[in-house]
């Protein structure tokens, strides 16, 4: 099993920043590749970016391409989520996940981020 906690949410004004935090601790050996989901109000979730266990790869949804950057440090294992440019539209609860598999299989439990006007 891995846990998973996300830290660094928070409120901000449209165009400032936050950096969530994703801490793992448990089978951190195993090699995982992390994701960023992210859930609105009365939204389904979505996914926001992910990152494979070597970081070499790495894709973004559309809605957060050149404003968000995933990264991660293995060593610390920990998964990070640079947010610049923030819109009030990118208020939500945000997620961190962990996949070994083709399925995100083990989730933090979320972190709030709200974005002001």
């Amino acid at each position: 099993q891995v846990q998973l906690v996300e830290s660094g949410g928070g409120l901000v004004q449209a165009g400032g920043s936050l950096r969530l935090s994703c801490a793992a601790s448990g089978r951190t050996f195993r090699p995982y590749a992390m994701g960023w989901f992210r859930q609105a109000p009365g939204k389904e979730r979505e996914f926001v970016a992910g990152i494979s266990w070597s970081g070499g790869s790495t894709a973004y949804a559309d809605s957060v391409k050149g404003r968000f950057t995933i990264s991660r440090d293995n060593a610390k294992n920990t998964t990070y989520l640079q947010m610049n440019s923030l819109k009030p539209e990118d208020t939500a609860v945000y997620y961190c996940a962990a996949r070994v598999g083709t399925s995100y299989d083990h989730w933090g439990q979320g972190t709030q981020v709200t974005v002001s006007s």
